[in-house]
């Protein structure tokens, strides 16, 4: 290499390293993750920078998707409530700080008496949403991270086109990266039979406007404005079959009642994004039926949203547990609030447990994971490893009464990389029933102990320390 060439690479390494640390520095974002990338873009000459562009910058504040302007724009029909319209439920429960905290941080409205089943697994959960699309009448809503071109995949295409031809309409939302094993000829099959089809960010050559890396992880279905699914599955074989991690072992929830227009708000704030058409017709919103006596938010976030709605939501009904916590996440890799709120609710004397797969799909993951469990060991929090295959639920069940399921894991890239849904709710039925599952997995489960963890090889605490380095951008 010639001295000249040398010094002019030099000179553009310099510049693009100094150009973005100066940008991260007037971001103001947490230490740690600016101090992460800075790490990064000193250490990874060219490769710092180019990762910096396309998964780095921060969109927070350039409201990619503005959900309040949108929902306000649309003039929804007033099925929701104020909590304050709440006050004799949140008077008997306590917990009006949590409802009202998530209304001003995501404009998550509460919706009263609604019906709730727990789907615990593969077959109880494509049967009930198969069974809902069947009957569907009006419209279909599905907006899912990963559909695979695979067999339950390729039977939801089949049952699309049936309705769409049938006259209902049938909007789907995939994400780009998510689902790129879905081809050409799947996608063809659905837009010819009358389905629209909207990918969500798909990937864009320049560099500077490249979003690629923050994801739609949401899981919604929506059938007729009148039933309701949400939670961690997606739309692959691998929760009826299975696959070298074994079966996944996830959970979904079925409303009926208000609770749905709560999805339909979310879905189709995200319809806007991918089409720009904003859709107001009040068919899309019936009058729900009343059911049992109970509340449900459901709260979105993403690094649009003015704050990291769901991590403070569940931080707020960790901390306020009397009795106990029981948490369920395949990937553990917590910001600072998450494992303090988790840390100080043990120390306290609550009964807080966290279940976690004993092997994920990511190595890395794993070894971040592995690296936060001696702080919580050391506090009091009970450590299960599911063994009968990979454990994919992302859920939190408190004192017989509060439950949070849906698509957000406990660590940073669903706190602040990924757009997210997770319902919030407050219903002593539900969380009884999230409880049972909870202990019945404990049988398929080895409990972590301090020591086991304290054994471990050298080289496997370096591996994991090293990860943890990287956590807050992973």
């Amino acid at each position: 290499m010639s001295p000249l060439l040398f010094i002019s690479l030099l000179a553009v390494y310099i510049y693009s390293v100094v150009s973005s640390v100066s940008v991260i520095l007037l971001e103001n974002r947490n230490s740690v993750r600016s101090l992460s990338w800075i790490l990064v873009l000193v250490f990874l000459p060219f490769i710092g920078v180019f990762l910096y562009l396309i998964i780095g910058q921060n969109y927070r504040k350039q409201k990619i998707i503005s959900k309040k302007s949108v929902r306000h724009s649309a003039k929804l029909p007033p099925v929701e409530l104020h909590p304050e319209d709440y006050s004799d439920f949140v008077t008997r429960t306590s917990h009006l700080n949590l409802i009202r905290l998530l209304y001003k941080n995501s404009d998550a409205a509460a919706y009263a008496y609604n019906k709730i089943d727990v789907l615990p697994d593969g077959t109880a959960t494509f049967t009930a949403m198969f069974e809902a699309m069947e009957a569907a009448r009006d419209h279909i809503h599905l907006e899912f991270f990963i559909f695979e071109n695979d067999r339950i995949s390729n039977e939801l295409r089949k049952l699309l086109i049936r309705k769409a031809k049938s006259g209902v309409r049938v909007r789907m939302i995939y994400d780009y990266l998510g689902s790129l094993g879905l081809t050409r000829e799947f996608l063809k099959s659905l837009r010819d039979a009358g389905v629209y089809v909207k990918p969500f960010l798909p990937l864009r050559l320049r560099l500077r406007r490249s979003k690629i890396n923050f994801r739609n992880h949401r899981k919604i279905l929506i059938v007729d404005g009148k039933y309701g699914f949400t939670g961690g599955f997606n739309f692959a074989d691998r929760y009826l079959f299975g696959n070298t991690l074994g079966k996944w072992r996830d959970t979904f929830i079925r409303f009926e009642g208000a609770a749905v227009h709560g999805l339909q708000s979310l879905f189709l704030t995200d319809w806007y994004f991918v089409e720009r058409k904003l859709i107001t017709d009040s068919k899309y919103y019936p009058l729900p039926a009343k059911h049992a006596d109970n509340v449900v938010q459901i709260v979105s976030s993403g690094p649009d949203t003015d704050w990291e709605s769901i991590m403070q939501g569940m931080a707020t009904a960790i901390m306020s547990a009397r009795d106990y916590v029981y948490m369920h996440t395949p990937y553990f890799v917590p910001n600072d609030v998450i494992l303090n709120a988790i840390t100080v609710a043990a120390l306290s004397g609550t009964d807080v447990r966290l279940m976690i797969p004993v092997r994920s799909d990511s190595r890395l993951s794993d070894a971040c994971t592995f690296s936060y469990m001696g702080e919580i060991l050391e506090a009091g929090v009970k450590v299960y490893q599911y063994t009968k295959g990979f454990l994919h639920s992302k859920a939190i069940v408190v004192d017989d009464f509060i439950a949070i399921v849906g698509s957000a894991n406990l660590d940073e890239r669903s706190f602040n990389q990924n757009f997210e849904a997770n319902a919030f709710i407050y219903d002593k039925a539900t969380s009884l029933r999230l409880k049972e599952l909870f202990l019945n997995d404990i049988t398929n489960s080895r409990e972590l102990s301090f020591q086991d963890w304290d054994n471990r090889k050298r080289s496997q605490k370096i591996k994991e320390s090293f990860a943890r380095l990287f956590s807050p951008i992973i």
